[in-house]
């Protein structure tokens, strides 16, 4: 029988991918006590690599917050991965960093984290609130437009 939380996935049309396998020398998660950091997680679909490019040059504002939105479901995917498969074992998102490849200059690294943030919220209600950091960057991996990282609390 599914959780609550995957309960809620399925109502939303969310399949979670199967976590991929780290490719170098780091774990794609590491738990501490009853709190789960995870690595950073880049914009893997089913299809490959989505939202190549840069925030503001080649990859608009709402595209922006679709693959930090993507980056959070890969999030999801590697802390159940962490809890056995069972993420009713989450008590809370704790905190929520936000990587945007931007252009200089660029502003909305808060807009474009909030796709992360408000599914964390969309899935896991009032235990999805978190401290977060948006943070713009010179590029990142595969030239991604964005990298999510998170650290939950366990029951």
């Amino acid at each position: 029988m599914a959780g609550k939380i995957d309960a809620k996935l399925a109502e939303l049309g969310i399949t979670l991918p199967s976590p991929p396998a780290p490719v170098a020398s780091y774990v794609p998660y590491v738990i501490s006590g009853k709190m789960v950091f995870t690595s950073g997680q880049i914009t893997v679909a089913p299809e490959g690599i989505k939202y190549v490019g840069i925030v503001g040059k080649d990859i608009s504002l709402e595209d922006g917050k679709a693959a930090a939105r993507l980056c959070a479901i890969n999030v999801l995917a590697q802390v159940k991965a962490a809890c056995g498969g069972d993420l009713d074992k989450v008590k809370r998102c704790v905190k929520v960093t936000v990587f945007v490849n931007a252009v200089p200059g660029f502003t909305q690294h808060p807009e474009v984290a909030n796709g992360a943030s408000y599914f964390f919220v969309e899935v896991l209600g009032d235990a999805g609130k978190h401290a977060r950091a948006a943070v713009g960057a010179g590029s990142l991996p595969r030239n991604v437009a964005c990298e999510v990282e998170a650290i939950f609390e366990l029951v």
